[in-house]
């Protein structure tokens, strides 16, 4: 039964964004985002419960991935699909479809994730988590702004989900949040990182993980200079 641990909390992912997907065909973005987050939450735990168990597994391992996809890639492609099909005209809603990039980009990162070595303590290229975060709280803050259609609006949007998709599969350094030690030393970019994350939340609560994964993403590539 120990064994299992893990894995039922990473099931509890699988349920979250399930969870999230039906609530964002409903249009209720504010509930499918709190549900990521625990989704999120059940993420970060399986690992560490299987660590702390010493039950860690290859089929822990793939089932995580088949939850992230479902959590991380699916649910942020669902809630950005019905808020374009909601704001776009009828002559223009194949736009919407543009939506699932995510899902599949997200699914090429996990597959990289899986057989990619160098992933131990740090990550290659955005992580799925941080970049769902970022599109479902960034329409969260649209909607509850009653942004309406608009084409260079659309244009600039699109482009944005093109970059994240490009930084899902980026050969890019990111730092993780996982700490070996509480020391300063090794550790400065992260006590940053939490600290101005903490302080973005207190000051603009639900609205901030946009801004919170911006600040991951540019802390990321500037963090040898951040380290000095």
């Amino acid at each position: 039964m120990k064994r299992q641990i893990p894995n039922i909390i990473t099931c509890f992912n699988v349920f979250f964004g399930c969870v999230a997907c039906v609530f964002a065909l409903q249009g209720q973005f504010e509930v499918a985002g709190i549900a990521v987050l625990f989704a999120a939450l059940c993420d970060f735990c399986d690992g560490m419960v299987a660590r702390i168990l010493d039950v860690v597994s290859s089929i822990g391992k793939e089932l995580d991935s088949l939850a992230d996809i479902v959590s991380f890639g699916v649910a942020p492609s669902m809630i950005l699909f019905s808020f374009l099909q909601k704001i776009l005209p009828s002559d223009l809603q194949w736009l919407s479809f543009f939506a699932f990039l995510i899902a599949m980009f997200s699914a090429v990162r996990l597959a990289k994730f899986n057989v990619d070595t160098r992933q131990t303590t740090s990550f290659i290229g955005l992580p799925t988590p941080a970049n769902s975060l970022f599109w479902i709280f960034l329409v969260i803050e649209m909607n509850k702004q009653g942004i309406t259609f608009s084409l260079p609006f659309i244009v600039i949007l699109l482009f944005c989900e093109f970059v994240f998709c490009y930084l899902l599969i980026a050969e890019i350094p990111m730092f993780s949040l996982k700490f070996k030690s509480f020391s300063w030393t090794e550790n400065k970019i992260r006590f940053l990182f939490l600290l101005i994350s903490l302080l973005l939340i207190l000051f603009l609560q639900l609205s901030a993980f946009p801004v919170i994964i911006g600040l991951y993403i540019l802390m990321s590539i500037f963090q040898k200079e951040i380290a000095k």
